[in-house]
This record gives structure tokens, sequence and C-alpha cells, in this order.
């Protein structure tokens, strides 16, 4: 026991010791990075992406700044006075700051000072907002969001704030409709994926996973399917009943009480056979596979169905859901209806994507969705109900060059110009529409 005790104590201090030395190299890193990365997505050099920002939003960027480097600079006042603090208080082991939603407020005091120093031209502006984006600790983005009427605007985001306040952003700026079904699409035109963001991730960390010269591109869309398994809940939850769509909406709650009211959500059982596509070959084999809420599982060959005998395909931690665009043609898929699993970071093919085929547009439904349910659990029925209650108060004017699309028979066309379009008409009793 005295050796066991001697081991894990030296354990111990090699673990306080690589903590150490990982802090200074993060500290490090970040100070090398933030002189040498791109603050925007979508544009050839931040000159660019400064110049499309409006007066208002580039006179906030910079009066954000100021107040970033205010606080900076009184806290390291407030160090410097206290040294006996500092060197009395222990190093912190994987101590994480817990995320501001809420942007700095500007006291009355330091606005003034702000607006004496304020430079009068955009240039000007641009020059300050250039040297204060690199002091600044918290990341920032400027982007362009593509719009389907191919027309983009430009915004400005940090790495405290969700999509859900981007896409509010975006309703101000479109004045379109505010419903529940907008979204943010990513697409990788190399890979041919198409991915909608969450509601509830922070947009600033999956756009930096981008390369320096990414041809990826950022759409706001209308996306029918995107609540679907709580409109349409029987859908998923009922698949294997071929009439599980003639529900009423009373029924419909009570279904989605049952699958996300308790402590636990309650993943769909969903199986079949899906075509699998093996490392670096353009074959695809059919395989059984389960939907679980850990992830995939497969059946091996001469195995049965039984939990014991089910091999693991992909677990979802660290993996994102992607549809893809003419795998058809790109693969040899036996269907365009595939999907792909891969970690956020890999933009380009790899071998450790995982691609799977269906059938057809309502199994890819199926499967996507479902998959979303057990990735995300509970925080995708709180982005549900809060998108509604947003819906609900803010009560907007239609953006005109989606006034005609906002019908019940409009049709959204795909980023990728072969890629089948999303119709209203498609959300019928028996075929779901197609995922984007």
């Amino acid at each position: 026991m005295d050796d066991i005790e001697a081991m894990f104590s030296d354990l111990l201090g090699e673990m306080d010791h690589l903590s150490q030395s990982l802090e200074q190299a993060t500290a490090s890193s970040e100070v090398d990075g933030t002189q040498e990365s791109s603050f925007s997505i979508g544009f050839n050099n931040l000159n660019e992406s400064l110049n499309e920002l409006e007066d208002n939003e580039l006179d906030a960027l910079v009066a954000d700044l100021e107040s970033k480097s205010v606080q900076m600079q009184s806290s390291t006042a407030e160090d410097t006075c206290n040294p006996t603090e500092n060197q009395t208080s222990p190093p912190a082991v994987y101590q994480e700051a817990e995320p501001v939603v809420t942007f700095p407020v500007v006291t009355t005091q330091s606005s003034k000072v702000i607006k004496m120093n304020e430079p009068q031209t955009k240039a000007d502006k641009i020059k300050v907002a250039l040297e204060k984006l690199k002091e600044a600790k918290v990341r920032k983005l400027i982007i362009k969001v593509l719009m389907d009427d191919n027309s983009s605007r430009t915004l400005m985001v940090d790495e405290r704030q969700t999509v859900r306040d981007v896409l509010d952003k975006l309703f101000e700026k479109t004045h379109c409709e505010n419903s529940i079904d907008w979204s943010l699409c990513e697409t990788n035109p190399e890979l041919q994926t198409e991915r909608y963001f969450e509601d509830h991730e922070c947009l600033v960390e999956p756009l930096s996973a981008w390369s320096r010269h990414s041809e990826n591109k950022l759409y706001f869309l209308s996306i029918p399917q995107k609540y679907m398994m709580f409109t349409e809940p029987q859908i998923f939850y009922m698949w294997k009943k071929k009439k599980s769509s003639g529900m009423n909406s009373q029924a419909k709650e009570l279904l989605i009480k049952e699958n996300f009211g308790g402590p636990t959500v309650i993943v769909p059982t969903l199986e079949g056979m899906l075509y699998l596509k093996e490392d670096g070959k353009k074959v695809w084999k059919p395989r059984y596979f389960m939907l679980r809420a850990s992830g995939i599982y497969y059946v091996p060959k001469g195995k049965t169905k039984s939990s014991t005998d089910l091999a693991c395909f992909v677990r979802f931690e660290k993996v994102n859901i992607y549809t893809t665009n003419s795998y058809k043609q790109k693969y040899r898929a036996p269907t365009d209806y595939c999907f792909l699993l891969k970690h956020p970071c890999i933009q380009k093919e790899s071998p450790y994507i995982k691609f799977l085929c269906c059938e057809d547009k309502h199994t890819l439904l199926l499967w996507v969705n479902s998959i979303r349910i057990a990735k995300y659990g509970a925080a995708l029925y709180n982005n549900y109900k809060a998108a509604v209650k947003r819906t609900s108060v803010l009560q907007v004017p239609q953006y005109a060059p989606n006034k005609d699309k906002s019908n019940s028979n409009t049709s959204l066309e795909s980023p990728y110009p072969g890629q089948l379009a999303i119709t209203a008409e498609e959300v019928p009793s028996e075929s779901p529409p197609d995922f984007i």
C-alpha cells in the first residue's frame, strides 16, 4: 500500500507539472494565433470585411474593443497591487471560465472618452478596429451570410454569441418572416456536404475550423424539417406504422412529452439496412444498422441482432452529421440520399469520415433527424421551445425577395445547383421532405 500511495503521489505531481506546462503553451499559442489568424469569414482579407460593415456596427466594434482594453488594464493594475495574493493562490488545473452571454456595458464616462477620441472617417475607424482586434482576447469574426436570392449580409459575431443570436440579427437586417424554420447552413464544396447549425451552438467555434483559403459558404435558409421531430413526432417515434400521419395536436403533444419531458430524452428505436462505403474505395456494401443513444451500431456478418453481437460503428461525442450532394456521381453511391459523420475540423477527404447511403429520402430524413435527437437530446427541445417563443413574440414584416416564397406552396432552392429542392408540398402525410 505504501508503494501504491507513493506512485499515486508521483502521478499527481506529474499531472500538476503537465497542466502548468499546458497552460504556458496555451497562453503563448493564443498570443501567436491572435497576430496571425484571420478575423473574417467569406472575404479575401480583413480590410474588405470591415468595409462591408455598416457604420453603426463598426462603431459598436470599436467601442466594444475599447471597453475590453480598459478592463484589461484595470485587471492588470489590480494584479500588480496585490502581488502576495497571486503568489499564494495555487495554480488551477483544468479551470474553465463561465461563458458570458451579454456584451460588456460601456459606462457614461468611458463612452464620453470614446466619443472625444472617435475617428471621423471610416478609414480611421477601420484602422482602429484592426489594432484593437489584434489586442482583444475575445475571438471575433466578420462573416458574410448568403441569401437564397444571391444577395448577402455582413455581420460581426464573437465567440459568446450563439446561432440563435445571429439569427435574430439577420431577422432585423432582412425583415424576413420570423419562422422557426430559418437556419444557418454551412456548405463545403470540396466534400460536397451541407450542415445547418443548431441554435445553441456558438457560431465562431465551427467557423474557426474552416481553413484559411476555404471555399466554404454560410447560407441563411428556411429548412422546413429543422424541427420536424416536434411538429410531426409520429414520423420518428412511430416510423414502423405505415399510417402514422393522422394524429391530432393533442396526441402529438403527448408523444413529445413522453419522449422529451422526462429526465432523459428517449431516442427513436431506428434500425434498418444502409449502405456503408469501404475505406478508400468507391464500393458500398449493405449492413444492418441500429441507432442507440450513444451512437450507431451494426450487425456483423453471421451475427444476430442481439445487443451482445452488435459492433459499434461510430459514437456521437466528437462528430457532426452532414448531408451530401451528388454522391452517386462522386463516389458511385447506390443513391444520392447519403449522409456522413465526421469531426468538424476535417475539411478534406479523410479515412476518418464515415459514409452511409439510404434507399430513399424518407429513410434519409429519419436517420438524420433521429441522430440529431440522439446527439443533442434536451438541448434540441430547448432550442425548439425558444424558437417558438421568439416567433410568437417577434412578428416582423416579410423580407421582400422571400415574400412569394413564404407561402405554403413555395420551394427552396439548394445552395448547390444539382441538389434536390425542398417544397412545402413535400411535407405530406406519407412522404416527408428531402433533407438539405
